[in-house]
């Protein structure tokens, strides 16, 4: 069975690192997991007061991750923790309170960021927020892809053979975790 994962890339960037490595990781994971990008750079800004009558961008994006066997968040890092953007979209998917698109749904967390220490912070403020929101976050193996220049060509293949090893088998556990916590589709 393939699973169909709402990808959440935390950067608006058209050359965004963190979209390369999420194409990199589709491909790498082909034939296990089709990857479904939400587009969270049309949002609102979350405001409470739509919460039961939310614009068409917020509905869809509600629908697109409601709908999915597991989510992927790719995130860059952005003074040491998430990007607004993806704080945002969270908001809006996890409300109102006990109608969180996220509850329950298995999720990985990895990030890309041309510092030697990656995306570490980023990602520990997100897997707080997960903890919260009761996404089942892969635990290992941690992914804080030093990115260079060409380590992702145009197709999305990986060129160093030690990092497209790293990133297969963290594709491939995720793939073996969404299939733990995932409900077959009929």
């Amino acid at each position: 069975m393939t699973w169909k994962i709402a990808v959440l890339v935390g950067s608006l960037r058209k050359e965004s690192i963190n979209k390369k490595l999420a194409h990199a990781l589709e491909r790498l994971a082909a034939n296990k997991l089709t990857f479904e990008y939400v587009d969270i750079g049309d949002l609102p800004l979350f405001n409470q007061d739509h919460e039961r009558d939310y614009p068409p961008a917020a509905k869809k994006l509600k629908e697109q991750i409601a709908s999915a066997d597991g989510v992927l968040f790719v995130t860059p890092e952005y003074n040491r923790s998430i990007p607004g953007v993806l704080k945002n979209a969270i908001d809006i998917a996890s409300r109102p309170y006990g109608e969180s698109a996220f509850a329950g749904k298995p999720g990985a967390v990895i990030g890309a960021s041309g510092g030697a220490i990656g995306t570490a912070l980023a990602q520990q403020h997100l897997r707080n927020i997960c903890a919260y929101l009761d996404v089942h976050l892969l635990d290992a193996p941690e992914a804080f892809v030093q990115f260079k220049e060409g380590l992702v060509a145009d197709d999305g293949s990986v060129t160093v053979g030690s990092t497209r090893e790293f990133l297969q088998k963290f594709v491939d556990r995720f793939e073996e975790w969404v299939s733990q916590f995932a409900q077959p589709r009929p």
